[in-house]
């Protein structure tokens, strides 16, 4: 994929973002990856029962004095976003209760054509220490085109081979940030509140971008997008002011090992396979004209020259056949069809894909 000569992929850039995305050419953008701040209003410290202080979110770069003000921070970047994108381009923002709802309005209010809200269902939530309310324990997405009618990418079988050949639902149960993941201070302490684990990463690149796409991440933190990318072969770009967070960040993009052509490639869809008409089968003699080929029911139709089938009072294509057999509306003759070698029943889309391998 061919990149602007002025585009800064592989690079954290300093500063505001919202300044930063100004300085970007008009539609250079695959894919945004937003993590904004939640506006979480907290008030006072939060301790556990032993009384130990809780971790939480209580950056300066959390807090907006009112909600109008929060509101324009918002609107500011996501129509910055938006100018940045691919006609064919779309966003991820993800976010909690305090401002997803905000958000979301936004990004209607803005262009953006929302395609799902996903529920990131965590495996090991932070409890609930006071008692007054529910344990918190989802955070939202809102993954959204450009505008309506955009040809966003999806790669819907890559979702299903990664979830056992099950369709992937709108609810994500992945774990927190932890462990030998959750990047520490010279303290020891976490060095950034709100970091996110790389499966969550993982799974929207995999789902929304191809190798080579450029991802902007305009609240980059730690690297996480970064370093997902990098490692899927997607260009990326992040932006980030805060200087403790770029200088981790930098640090542990610059350790990860992009995966080789071979790991890159992820299940595509069928109807991107090359096209192969059933009359080819024939003309390169992979099946003989008068072959007689079997439904699942045993019935059977002979194939012509020209690539249609006969059976009893019916001719016409693999599809035309099968669906007036079974008197239906439609059929798929590649799986519905099958002929026999040396006694055993094979479909006629092993031949398909021979000449589909055969293609490249």
């Amino acid at each position: 994929m061919a990149m602007q000569a002025d585009l800064p992929v592989g690079r954290i850039l300093e500063g505001d973002c919202i300044e930063a995305m100004r300085g970007l050419p008009d539609a250079s953008v695959d894919l945004i990856f937003a993590d904004p701040p939640y506006n979480l209003q907290l008030k006072g410290e939060l301790h556990r029962p032993d009384n130990s202080r809780v971790g939480a979110v209580d950056d300066a770069w959390d807090r907006f004095d009112t909600f109008a003000t929060y509101d324009a921070f918002t609107c500011a970047w996501l129509a910055e976003a938006r100018r940045l994108l691919k006609p064919d381009g779309a966003i991820w923002v993800i976010g909690s209760y305090h401002n997803i709802f905000r958000v979301g309005a936004a990004m209607q209010d803005a262009g953006f054509w929302l395609l799902n809200d996903v529920i990131w269902r965590k495996l090991n939530p932070m409890p609930n220490f006071r008692g007054k309310r529910l344990t918190n324990a989802h955070e939202t997405l809102i993954w959204a085109s450009r505008s309506e009618g955009a040809r966003y990418t999806f790669n819907y079988e890559a979702l299903k081979a990664l979830n056992e050949e099950v369709q992937m639902r709108s609810d994500w149960t992945l774990p927190i940030c932890t462990g030998h993941e959750r990047l520490k201070d010279a303290n020891g302490d976490k060095a950034h509140s709100t970091q996110k684990p790389q499966s969550l990463l993982h799974r929207v690149l995999v789902a929304t971008t191809r190798p080579g796409d450029v991802v902007l991440d305009p609240f980059f933190g730690t690297g996480t997008t970064g370093a997902v990318a990098k490692m899927l072969g997607r260009e990326w770009i992040g932006i980030e002011r805060e200087a403790r967070y770029r200088d981790l960040a930098r640090t542990r993009i610059d350790r990860v090992r992009r995966l080789d052509s071979d790991a890159l490639q992820i299940t595509q869809p069928k109807r991107a396979a090359p096209r192969v008409p059933f009359g080819q089968l024939v003309e390169r003699g992979l099946l003989r004209p008068g072959e007689v080929l079997t439904s699942p029911r045993g019935q059977t139709a002979k194939v012509r020259a020209d690539g249609t089938l006969v059976a009893a009072a019916v001719s016409g294509s693999i599809h035309q056949v099968g669906a007036a057999l079974e008197g239906a509306p439609s059929c798929n003759g590649w799986t519905y069809w099958a002929f026999v070698r040396d006694g055993v029943r094979v479909p006629i889309d092993v031949l398909r894909q021979q000449v589909r391998a055969e293609m490249g």
